[in-house]
């Protein structure tokens, strides 16, 4: 074999022991992988990127350089990400970024205005809301661009302030608000520390027999009923006025009978009634309180009442004015409270149809007397009680219209309890007996049993049932006749088949019995009200309601119904 076969093979032999020789020398960290040259990055030029020598085959091209999946940044997001133990996160714009650079931010945080010297540079404000948007990328790029981990969940939702997601530092957390119970309520309004609710409804319609007689004779009606209520807002004390009335007028006067007979109702049936009382608490020490009422009632006797003279022009207007003052005292749970008590009753003279006038003064009397409360604190639901109640009669006159001393001591002696069960029955209900006694021995002793409740159960959040009941014992103008022993039930449903409109049902069932004579009446009403709730300030309400009155004197009973459609305006 000749040299230059021998220097032809030596030749070939070294080529194809070069790229061995490069790759293994990469793979060592030999001198091949160190003669490497340094370019700066396209997409920073603060980074450099190593680039293989010109003759390495690893060298790589402009456009390989170029392409942006290609990019250092992308390499340096795959790998592990730094720890964010400590750090509190920031998202969105930082709290009163919009603020002004001096004065106080929202947060209340002073912040000082940086002052700059003449020909100074000023720094160039922090990208923000206004600021134009950066440029896009070119098409040919935007279009390659891809991400290796999906989007947040917060990427397609609208942002929330710093201020009201609570993460901004040193911000005290939110309360959460509560839920309106009532969002249809009146708001009020305050004067001082007295927080005033008032309100009126306006309604006309038909009643088929006012005047409650055996044979009907209807009018068109209308009902305007005020209300006012004043609590104050004070850290010690406090003192609450509850005002509330009404005046049902009718368009027509009742008819006379052919026969000329009285009728046993007036011929002008309109009727005011009025009832509101304050009350007020002086807080002594944390366990002595010092209570006081003022109350007055206005009204007219009930149609179909048997004290309703024959031959009346209208209803005779009476009023009860008194007051109340007494003492509170606990002694750890159990409660002991004691008060006074003066009400004096007032009619006015009757006017009949003749012109003639006739006097009430016998009716007129002053009532003294005292009621007493012990109660005891089993647990914070349950507070059993045990009151007593006596009173004295004065009338202006010692003889009535029939000859018959009306003067009378008596009183009531009741036990029973409060009680409140998770917000879904709570009420109080007692029994006992009562019973008064008349200087005139003709006169019976007028007493009966005693019962009276006031409870509420939320059956739903839209189902609300209440049952009221209450026992009283009246004066009476009948001859020989002790007084009225009246008791009342009533049952009362209120649904919402929305928040704005509410459907109330409601049934009282009665008995007034005479003692001393032979009449008993019961008393039948049923009802039924619908209220469109269109604000907070106006309502819209429709009532039908039909009455009954069952009455053993002959030619007394009667019944009648109602309907109204009016507004009711609060504020």
């Amino acid at each position: 074999m000749g040299r230059g076969q021998e220097g032809g093979r030596a030749g070939r032999a070294r080529h194809l022991r070069a790229p061995v020789v490069c790759l293994a020398a990469l793979a060592l960290g030999g001198p091949f992988a160190q003669a490497q040259t340094v370019t700066p990055d396209l997409f920073s030029p603060s980074r450099t990127t190593q680039v293989a020598p010109p003759d390495s085959p690893l060298r790589r091209t402009a456009a390989e350089l170029a392409d942006p999946l290609n990019d250092p940044r992308l390499r340096d997001r795959d790998g592990r990400a730094p720890s964010r133990v400590g750090q509190v996160p920031s998202y969105g714009l930082p709290a009163a970024s919009g603020a002004s650079t001096s004065g106080y931010d929202s947060l209340n945080r002073r912040r000082q205005q940086p002052k700059y010297y003449p020909a100074q540079a000023k720094p160039k404000p922090p990208p923000g809301p206004g600021s134009p948007p950066p440029a896009p990328l070119p098409r040919n790029l935007a279009g390659q661009l891809r991400l290796s981990i999906p989007p947040s969940e917060s990427a397609n939702k609208s942002p929330m302030p710093p201020a009201m997601a609570g993460t901004i530092v040193g911000q005290p957390p939110r309360k959460r608000l509560r839920i309106d119970d009532d969002p249809f309520g009146a708001v009020g309004d305050y004067a001082g520390s007295f927080l005033i609710k008032s309100a009126v409804e306006l309604s006309a319609g038909y009643e088929t027999n006012p005047g409650r007689l055996s044979v009907q004779q209807g009018s068109p009606t209308y009902v305007i009923a005020p209300e006012f209520l004043a609590v104050s807002n004070w850290e010690r004390h406090a003192l609450v006025a509850d005002l509330r009335g009404s005046f049902t007028g009718y368009t027509q006067n009742l008819t006379p009978n052919a026969d000329g007979t009285p009728l046993s109702a007036p011929l002008d049936v309109d009727r005011p009634n009025f009832i509101g009382h304050i009350d007020g608490r002086l807080d002594v020490t944390r366990d002595t309180r010092l209570l006081g009422q003022a109350r007055l009632l206005v009204s007219t006797d009930n149609p179909g009442s048997p004290n309703v003279q024959t031959g009346l022009a209208r209803y005779p207007i009476y009023t009860t004015v008194g007051g109340t003052f007494g003492v509170d005292q606990n002694f750890n749970r159990l409660q002991v409270s004691a008060g006074a008590t003066v009400d004096r009753t007032d009619y006015q003279w009757s006017r009949l149809t003749d012109g003639s006038s006739s006097s009430n003064d016998d009716r007129n009397f002053n009532q003294y007397g005292g009621v007493a409360r012990v109660s005891y604190e089993v647990n914070p639901a349950v507070k059993p009680f045990v009151e007593i109640e006596g009173d004295s009669r004065v009338h202006d006159l010692r003889l009535d219209r029939s000859g018959f001393a009306r003067d009378s001591s008596g009183g009531y002696a009741k036990a029973g309890t409060s009680f409140e069960f998770s917000r879904l029955l709570f009420g109080e209900a007692s029994i006992g007996y009562a019973a008064r006694n008349y200087q005139d021995p003709r006169l019976n002793r007028l007493e009966g049993l005693l019962t009276t409740a006031s409870l509420t159960w939320t059956a739903t959040p839209l189902t609300t049932a209440r049952f009221y009941s209450d026992t009283q014992l009246g004066e009476t103008t009948l001859p020989g006749t002790s007084g009225v022993l009246a008791r009342t039930y009533t049952v009362e449903v209120d649904h919402d088949f929305r928040r704005w409109l509410t459907a109330i049902g409601r049934f009282t069932y009665g008995t007034l019995d005479y003692q001393g004579d032979d009449r008993l009446d019961r008393i039948y009403s049923l009802s039924g009200d619908l209220i469109y709730k269109m604000t907070r300030s106006l309502w819209i309400k429709g009532t039908v309601r039909h009455d009954i009155l069952d009455s053993s004197s002959p030619g007394s009973s009667s019944q009648s119904t109602v309907m109204l459609l009016g507004v009711r305006v609060q504020n």
